[in-house]
């Protein structure tokens, strides 16, 4: 487990994020550039080396993110500490975090499902009204009656899966 000096000094590593000392010695960390309205990337860096991420627009986040999408980062690795603050800040940033946030609110009853591809573009691959359709953000990129289609289009393209969403 890191301690709260190492995790520090990974997080601070991150020009983007501003630095914000809150209660019982513990620091949030925000993301002022986020094209959503959730700014806060670190959540109570304890020092006691607790602490959360938020993770909330990553469609695949982690399976420990709680319901306000944060997670717990007590026994993060540096890699993965580094890779979890990297990946919140490219989805609170980019169109592509914007397709993910849309497949998250995404309603049961539709399928969606990521795509990541050459120079990590983004699709999200969506069954409704009976098609699969493409988009990328939110333009129709190209639509198919069957999900082996869709399927043999994206890997064709060079496009992986990065998670089904149901």
């Amino acid at each position: 487990m890191l301690t709260f000096e190492e995790k520090l000094t990974i997080i601070e590593s991150f020009p983007q994020l501003e630095r914000r000392d809150v209660s019982l010695g513990r620091v949030n960390f925000h993301y002022e550039e986020s094209a959503f309205g959730k700014k806060t990337v670190v959540y109570h860096l304890h020092p006691n080396g607790n602490g959360f991420v938020y993770a909330g627009h990553l469609a695949h986040a982690h399976a420990d993110a709680n319901d306000k999408g944060m997670v717990n980062i007590s026994d993060y690795s540096a890699d993965e500490l580094r890779n979890l603050i990297q990946a919140s800040l490219d989805s609170l940033s980019t169109e592509d975090g914007k397709i993910e946030a849309e497949a998250a609110r995404s309603s049961d009853d539709q399928r969606r499902e990521y795509w990541i591809g050459p120079d990590n573009h983004a699709l999200l691959l969506v069954y409704e009204d009976e098609l699969w359709n493409i988009y990328t953000g939110s333009n129709l990129e190209a639509a198919f009656e069957s999900y082996t289609k869709a399927e043999q289009y994206l890997l064709e393209e060079g496009f992986h899966q990065q998670t089904n969403i149901k």
